[in-house]
């Protein structure tokens, strides 16, 4: 058996600790599985004194992570601090320049100066792996770095955030608001106390971004992601989506086009029957569409011991030798992205709109519609308020919801269609438009 291969880690909260105590726990059969014995001999954090749950006799404490990413008695540095910015990215860039493999579930990171990171990795010819990055415990990075080298890949996308994931789940099957859900997120430990990067769809963004270079050989790319988040969803779109057939999801979207490479964030109606539909609470899941196979790997998302599960594989596959180019290909080889638009959408959308009751209402709309080509699968009309003609003089122009499901068509198509509704003076408040992804 070869030398212990000799382990340092900066960062010691949920994730970190659960590493150390994975590692102590799995010894004897990790070393058997890598071919050699693995060992964490030094760590750095901010506080020494915090209690973990974990023991860190034998482990050298090093105060500053910067000068642990070169001490001369570690083979691997593990980030596990997070940000984009220092101390995070010094101290990787620090590692790789001293020649250390690096793993780091940092996706911020990554998103942020990920092509950087991977020259410096090439040119000094050590590991950059980066498999807790996105999706926590699912191994989708390896799938696409080895599993699919023979396909050419068509479409990934996901449901990349297990917090958008639970409040959606919530929503729909308990019929409360976002912010009810969001509170009870907090609460629970599965939301921040700000939660802006993963409800405005920020965290699931930079996932994205280094799953679309993976799958198409592109750099990354963040600023060419069109995103929304979920907080303009409400009950009555989660109900509505049941009463049609559909669950509702906050996807990543990946899609190859004649046009370029499409990157989308956004809350999408999928089908009941499919797999990912079946995806609720936490779960994470991606789906992957190539020429050969499709995929679709359904696990935990976030977590300690799920985080931890994926750092520790990627400390194995260097113990064994085994090392890739961080992005499949060689920096060199990597494309400029050709920003896809948006603008042909298979699945259609819903819309839902707030409309004055009264007559040639629903006639305008159609029109509207009509005139900008777009062809509508179905109409839904509840009267929220009396009946008309009845004795409530108010009645005349209550808000009417009216739900629209269109067939496919482009995104500039209904932006129009909805600014001319609203200079007809039809609409109340903002409509609610949502994607439809047929699966």
């Amino acid at each position: 058996m070869q030398d212990i291969l000799k382990v340092g880690i900066a960062g010691l909260g949920t994730v970190g600790a659960s590493v150390v105590r994975l590692m102590a726990k799995r010894d004897n059969l990790l070393s058997e599985a890598a071919g050699r014995r693995i060992k964490v001999v030094a760590v750095s954090a901010r506080s020494r004194d915090k209690d973990r749950g974990i023991v860190l006799d034998g482990m050298r404490w090093v105060e500053d992570p910067i000068a642990l990413a070169t001490d001369s008695g570690i083979d691997v540095f593990v980030e596990l601090i997070g940000g984009a910015g220092d101390p995070a990215k010094q101290a990787v860039e620090a590692a790789l320049g001293a020649g250390k493999a690096v793993v780091t579930a940092n996706k911020a990171l990554l998103a942020t100066h990920g092509t950087a990171l991977a020259r410096r990795a090439e040119k000094k010819g050590v590991a950059l792996n980066f498999e807790a990055a996105v999706a926590g415990g699912i191994p989708v990075i390896k799938t696409l770095r080895e599993g699919l080298v023979g396909n050419a890949i068509e479409r990934v996308y996901g449901i990349l955030n297990g917090t958008c994931n639970y409040i959606l789940s919530r929503m729909a099957d308990e019929g409360i608001s976002f912010e009810d859900c969001l509170k009870d997120a907090q609460r629970l430990g599965y939301a921040e106390a700000d939660p802006t990067f993963d409800v405005d769809g920020f965290d699931t963004a930079h996932k994205l971004a280094l799953l679309t270079s993976l799958a198409f050989g592109t750099l990354v790319d963040t600023k060419g992601i069109s995103i929304e988040g979920i907080r303009s969803i409400k009950p009555v779109d989660l109900k509505m989506a049941d009463e049609l057939g559909y669950r509702v999801k906050l996807l990543g979207v990946a899609l190859r086009t004649a046009d370029g490479v499409e990157q989308r964030v956004h809350p999408t109606f999928v089908p009941k029957d499919s797999a990912i539909a079946q995806v609720n609470g936490v779960l994470n899941a991606v789906a992957i569409d190539a020429d050969a196979v499709d995929l679709t790997l359904v696990g935990p998302g976030a977590g300690g011991d799920a985080t931890a599960s994926a750092v520790i594989a990627d400390i194995a596959d260097i113990a064994r030798g085994h090392r890739t180019a961080p992005f499949i290909r060689p920096v060199a080889s990597l494309t400029q992205p050709t920003r896809a638009p948006l603008t042909h959408h298979e699945g259609g959308y819903y819309i839902r709109l707030e409309v004055v009751d009264r007559p040639g209402t629903a006639a305008r709309i159609a029109s509207r519609m009509a005139q900008n080509k777009i062809s509508l699968e179905s109409i839904v009309q509840r009267r929220s308020g009396p009946v008309r003609g009845g004795t409530d003089p108010a009645a005349a122009d209550a808000p009417a919801p009216v739900v629209l499901i269109t067939y496919a068509t482009t995104e500039a198509a209904v932006q129009r269609a909805l600014r001319s509704m609203d200079t007809d003076g039809v609409l109340l408040g903002r409509p609610q438009v949502i994607r439809i992804e047929r699966s």
